[in-house]
């Protein structure tokens, strides 16, 4: 809510919050003036990953294939 609204937080509940939530109310002891900011919302900016060399590799034939997977079953096996 902002910070001057007009008629304080009772007329801002009374406008945005309880024409959606008729029973709702204001905890007295809870409030507090305040601004949170999301850093993560406003000044996150997400890199895109690096390729790794075999993320593009592919088995040409089912040797490879079989092959790789025999590797990874004896790996978990260890």
């Amino acid at each position: 809510m902002p910070l001057l609204e007009d008629g304080g937080i009772e007329a801002f509940i009374r406008r945005e919050v309880l024409p959606y939530t008729p029973d709702a109310w204001i905890k007295e002891g809870s409030t507090k003036v305040g601004y949170e900011v999301s850093f993560t919302r406003h000044f996150y900016k997400p890199q895109r990953c690096a390729r790794s060399k075999n993320q593009r590799r592919h088995p040409r034939d089912r040797e490879e294939a079989e092959g790789l997977l025999d590797g990874l079953l004896k790996g978990a096996a260890k």
